[in-house]
């Protein structure tokens, strides 16, 4: 089985998603949760939240998000207990937040860089799997402690 990568965009980051959708197929699932058709008057709250859902939930295995910045998009996704959204904007940091952080949202700025780096940022995502070693793990259950304690104080 195909590991499932969720998509999400705003409509300035709707022709890089597509594209690198597009790049994409055969290699994974895809879970395009839209927008799927251009609308300038789209919010990216709508389909960052929708996609981070998507990997906290377990539907997907990682999402990349797409805005002009990519801080809209990061910040939503980053409201979804279970998701670790960075902005990466090189190859090194994307591969380097999965392998030391366990990140498993990538969130893109199409206003920031262009089509082929963006890929080559994709790919280094996909390719990167969480080392585990030791304070890595240490530093990833610290940060998931942090979370978990914020869950509580909410419900209190």
């Amino acid at each position: 089985m195909k590991q499932v990568v969720a998509f999400g965009s705003d409509h300035v980051g709707f022709e890089m998603k597509g594209e690198l959708i597009r790049r994409l197929q055969g290699g994974y699932d895809i879970m395009d949760v839209g927008p799927l058709a251009y609308n300038a008057a789209d919010d990216y709250p709508d389909y960052a939240g929708a996609a981070a859902q998507a990997v906290a939930s377990g539907r997907a295995w990682r999402g990349v998000l797409i805005c002009g910045s990519g801080v809209g998009v990061c910040i939503t996704a980053n409201k979804v207990a279970g998701v670790r959204a960075c902005v990466c904007h090189d190859t090194f940091s994307a591969h380097q937040g999965v392998e030391h952080v366990d990140m498993n949202v990538l969130c893109l700025g199409a206003r920031i860089i262009g089509l082929e780096l963006a890929a080559e940022i994709v790919t280094a995502f996909l390719n990167a799997k969480f080392g585990g070693e030791d304070k890595h793990q240490r530093r990833l259950n610290k940060l998931l402690a942090i979370e978990k304690k914020s869950l509580i104080n909410k419900k209190l």
